[in-house]
């Protein structure tokens, strides 16, 4: 086990005990050691929507009081959300990040050149930081969420300017970052100069993939094909992935196109789907376009016999959790300097 993460535990075997100081509650175990639950706990505010969330879905969870008891440096990760939906886009991202066996304290960002009108002012104040709070301080991991402005360019976008400085700042202050979707697109766009482009027809619902490196650790354990949601109206330029030499693709799908890529230091990772997704999203989207009046399709592979009557057949989330789990272990817990100042 690596001793960085735990003060006076070099010996401790992986076991789910922790070393804690003096005002952790008892009981206690001999040798001082105080049985935890098997999995370490993602440290955010107790009133964030997201705490009631999955503390009623059994997923332990943490808040900053308790957390500063363990002796324990929790992993730093920073959460660039770019959803409108902002609250149940960090409650999907916390449950991934709480389903590992390490402890993670999860930072909030919005962008500060964008109004949001999805979502209180009072949560904005009460949960998030802006870029300029945060641009000075250093992070194991970051997570950069789509955002549905796929049809504008980049250009376009009115918080681009302020993203641009957050992906260059990713390189300097972020040893390992995730970017879903959208968010994948606009920083491949950015480091790479790799452009999209529009699909004749929306890519949605839950699609198969095949592993095409294997042995790479961010897909380590997982099956040949597995399957995954998209919801996209582009795709990337797949000549100019294949000619970027600084890019590996790790998964991809017959239907709906690369799924995972990653450079070879697992330093930036972009996945084109949404595995965070929860079992009823695709079906709110869904409905919320049929309500519309919105030409959309029944999402593919989603419901029972392609029959929204029959309810949701949830198959994903296994490798969702997997690949986040992954990722917090061998590209941010195992990469990152105990030290975020030596990054």
């Amino acid at each position: 086990m690596d001793a960085r993460r735990l003060t006076d535990a070099a010996d401790l075997p992986d076991t789910g005990w922790c070393r804690q100081s003096a005002a952790a509650a008892a009981p206690r175990a001999p040798g001082g050691f105080r049985k935890e639950r098997r999995f370490m706990p993602l440290i955010i505010p107790q009133t964030l929507p997201a705490y009631k969330a999955l503390e009623e879905e059994n997923v332990f969870v943490m808040h900053r009081a308790r957390a500063m008891t363990q002796d324990i440096r929790p992993l730093r990760i920073l959460l660039v959300n770019l959803m409108p939906t902002k609250i149940a886009t960090e409650t999907q991202i916390a449950r991934m990040l709480a389903n590992s066996p390490l402890q993670v304290e999860l930072t909030l960002l919005h962008m500060d050149s964008h109004e949001s009108t999805h979502v209180p002012g009072a949560h904005l104040e009460a949960f998030y930081k802006t870029f300029d709070e945060i641009k000075n301080e250093r992070f194991d991991g970051m997570i950069v969420t789509g955002a549905p402005v796929e049809m504008l360019a980049y250009e376009e976008v009115d918080y681009w300017p302020e993203l641009c400085a957050i992906f260059e700042y990713s390189k300097t202050h972020v040893y390992s970052t995730v970017h879903i979707c959208w968010g994948a697109q606009a920083a491949l766009y950015y480091h790479y100069g790799i452009h999209k482009r529009v699909l004749p027809q929306k890519v949605f619902g839950i699609f198969a993939h095949r592993v095409t490196r294997p042995k790479n650790p961010l897909v380590r354990g997982f099956d040949e094909v597995f399957y995954a949601p998209h919801s996209r109206h582009t795709e990337l330029c797949r000549e100019e992935v294949d000619a970027c030499p600084a890019l590996r693709v790790l998964a991809e799908s017959g239907r709906a196109g690369l799924h995972i890529l990653a450079t070879d230091s697992g330093r930036q990772i972009f996945v084109c789907g949404h595995m965070e997704y929860d079992r009823d999203t695709l079906r709110l989207e869904y409905e919320r376009d049929v309500k519309r009046g919105l030409p959309i399709a029944v999402p593919e592979n989603y419901f029972e016999d392609d029959d929204p009557a029959k309810g949701v057949v949830f198959r994903w989330r296994s490798h969702a959790n997997l690949f986040f789990s992954n990722w917090l272990n061998y590209y941010v817990y195992q990469e990152t300097p105990y030290d975020l100042e030596k990054l």
